[in-house]
């Protein structure tokens, strides 16, 4: 059996994401508090073995967010397993990169699957069995409409070879079914409306290092697998489609904006906030112009780092320390003053998620949105409003989460009192690495954005669906 491995920009730059999300995740599985375990890999995040604080003052079993005791394991428990299905995630995912070959590229992408449902239903929280369960299902779904077009693909070319396939004309017949089957099969896993379910309940459910590799990467996958298969060996397909396509992503973007807006567990707001960023990404890609897809795959970098910074502080800084998301009961908290490492990271990673000038998404974002005015300028509009919205839910996560005024000004509830500071476990050295190596790369490509762009240009002007229509 022949195999062909291949890379260019668009692959260069998920391998670049998949490699810093991945030694992020494990800096942040990382405990060298307890000077007993000489910087031992501990725990995930989820739920450390010390008291937590909730409405009524100090507990004595952790809860989760919803203040139903977490039935989540720590990692230490079982250590080896998590970090072997850990790895499996990451290395499935620089198979799906690295594959110029079409069976192969599809045997890594179901391979992913497997880590992730242990990942979450071992080591997660708040409903994790049920998270776990959903996410595979609706992977193998998709996987299933994948593997239909492949088949349509090969038995139509006789060949499984990228290059090749791409330069094989299919007929229009076959490009018009055959072409929303591969990439709605991919979109499931880049969390396309109204098949985004998943997200929110996956990263929710996820240990923190789960849900940064499925905001860093997972996600990913599906979008990678949309532009490199479906669009490039269907660019007849697309061309039907893509308006669909661009509708549904639209819809995605204010849909998921407006959810997270209604959100009290911040980690159910972050995780909309996933499916509205992936929502510019498909945009970009449906304009099938080089600026519009040259910033989906900037965008997919973007939000790769920002995503898992965003959970990062939510899952490990916030909820491993203080044993709940509510928004309501951490800005009783003062988490400013208890945290100020946290406040900072969550700050930054905030204005890096709202688009602002300097970072990462502001780049990613105004190169989709000049591509997507040549194509759909209307959608430039709509899409203002989703915008909008992300500034909205965003400042108001941040601003409960640690600005909160209430407690200053004397309004707290009866009976709730102010959490004891010198109770939390300080910021660790591993948890100020990871969110480091996290905030260079949003800020590094937000000032610099054409290190990556001298790159993904070349690679995309070379694809198919720009040159011919079919």
């Amino acid at each position: 059996m022949n195999y062909h491995l291949a890379v260019d920009g668009i692959s260069l730059t998920l391998v670049l994401v998949t490699s810093i999300t991945a030694v992020s995740s494990v800096l942040f599985s990382w405990d060298v508090a307890n000077s007993a375990s000489g910087g031992q890999l501990l725990q995930s995040g989820n739920n450390p073995p010390h008291q937590s604080a909730s409405r009524s003052g100090w507990v004595t079993q952790p809860v989760d967010a919803t203040g139903c005791p977490s039935a989540a394991k720590r990692v230490d428990q079982r250590s080896n397993e998590f970090f072997f299905w850990l790895l499996l995630v990451v290395g499935g995912s620089f198979g799906v990169f690295l594959s110029a070959d079409l069976f192969l590229l599809f045997v890594f992408y179901e391979l992913v699957i497997v880590p992730k449902y242990f990942l979450i239903a071992i080591w997660g929280s708040t409903n994790k069995e049920y998270g776990a369960m959903k996410l595979t299902l609706y992977s193998f779904f998709g996987g299933a409409l994948v593997f239909i077009g492949i088949i349509a693909a090969y038995v139509t070319a006789g060949s499984l070879d990228l290059n090749e396939l791409a330069q094989f004309r299919f007929t229009p017949q076959l490009q018009s079914w055959a072409f929303p089957v591969l990439f709605i099969g991919f979109a499931v896993l880049a969390g396309i409306w109204p098949l985004h379910t998943w997200a929110p309940t996956g990263h929710v459910a996820a240990p923190t290092a789960g849900s940064m590799l499925l905001a860093g990467i997972v996600m990913k996958l599906g979008a990678y697998g949309g532009l490199r298969v479906a669009m490039n060996l269907f660019p007849q397909g697309f061309q039907m489609w893509s308006s669909w396509i661009a509708i549904l992503a639209v819809i995605g973007i204010v849909y998921a904006a407006a959810v997270a807006l209604r959100q009290r567990d911040l980690k159910f707001v972050i995780g909309y906030s996933s499916v509205s960023h992936m929502g510019f990404v498909l945009l970009g890609l449906a304009t099938a112009n080089v600026l519009g897809v040259s910033g989906a795959v900037l965008q997919m970098f973007s939000h790769g780092v920002i995503g898992a910074l965003l959970f990062a502080v939510a899952g490990r800084m916030i909820y491993r320390r203080t044993h709940t998301r509510d928004l309501d009961e951490l800005s009783l908290m003062e988490l400013n003053r208890a945290l100020p490492f946290a406040s900072f990271v969550f700050v930054i990673a905030s204005a890096a998620s709202m688009g602002i000038p300097g970072f990462s998404g502001f780049a990613a974002e105004i190169t989709i949105l000049i591509g997507v005015w040549k194509t759909f300028p209307i959608a430039v509009w709509i899409t203002g409003a989703g915008m909008v919205l992300v500034a909205a839910f965003t400042l108001r996560a941040l601003k409960r989460s640690f600005f909160d005024t209430a407690v200053e000004e004397g309004q707290n509830v009866k009976g709730v009192t102010t959490l004891n500071r010198e109770a939390l476990e300080p910021i660790t050295v591993p948890e100020k690495l990871g969110a480091v190596l996290l905030m260079f790369a949003t800020l590094a490509i937000g000032i610099y954005p054409k290190f990556l762009l001298d790159r993904i240009v070349p690679a995309v002007e070379a694809m198919r669906f720009l040159k011919t229509g079919g």
